[in-house]
């Protein structure tokens, strides 16, 4: 990394919070309602792909039952009605509320939508801590295109090359590192990490990255 400020960029889902299983939840109970079986699906077939995306893909099993609208705004409600049920990763709050004592600039990227997005970080209370957060609302096109990122480097005021980007998918390792990103894998929730420059299983060690680099 080149001289001068350091900046992290968070992914959410899966990363911050383990939500994975409550999007998964969500998609499968909204499909099933309008007869959408999803059954021959791998679980983790959608895991870090934007629901327009999703869309897209299960596009032929819904016509005609739903409009994509509807269907967007059904899986918003189901998991806004059961946001009690998200939960910070372990060790997420500290290490974002370590790094931002450390003068660290940070940052959340997300593909959700601006409601997943906001209802996520209303879980994690870390508002304070990061300077923005970014949804896929909030972006021209989502990951795995790089522009989220570049977006949010351009936001942090920081060269690509001074951002770290901690994600849980392979879809958000593909956009960090075509953005020029460092990129972190966190694959404490189980995600597909096996692209990302350095794999961690604890959050926690964020912070003595961060410190290496500073100290090199």
């Amino acid at each position: 990394m080149s001289g001068g400020s350091i900046g992290v960029a968070w992914d959410i889902d899966g990363t911050l919070v383990d939500s994975e299983p409550l999007h998964e939840r969500a998609l499968r109970a909204v499909c099933a309602r309008h007869g959408a079986d999803l059954s021959d699906f791998d679980p983790d077939r959608f895991t870090g792909l934007h629901n327009k995306k999703v869309w897209a893909i299960l596009a032929d099993r819904l016509a005609g039952r739903i409009t994509r609208t509807a269907w967007l705004g059904e899986i918003e409600d189901y998991y806004e009605e059961h946001k009690d049920e998200i939960a910070p990763t372990p060790n997420a709050v500290s290490t974002i509320q370590a790094l931002a004592k450390r003068g660290v600039l940070q940052a959340c990227v997300s593909n959700a939508s601006r409601r997943t997005v906001d209802t996520n970080l209303a879980a994690l209370g870390i508002d304070t801590e990061i300077a923005f957060s970014l949804s896929l609302d909030d972006v021209i096109r989502g990951k795995p295109d790089p522009a989220p990122y570049h977006q949010a480097c351009l936001g942090l005021g920081l060269a690509c090359s001074n951002v770290f980007a901690v994600e849980d998918s392979e879809t958000g390792i593909a956009s960090a590192r075509a953005a020029g990103l460092t990129v972190l894998g966190f694959n404490g929730t189980g995600g597909r990490v096996g692209l990302a420059d350095h794999i961690i299983d604890d959050l926690a060690l964020v912070v003595d990255l961060i410190g290496r680099t500073r100290d090199a």
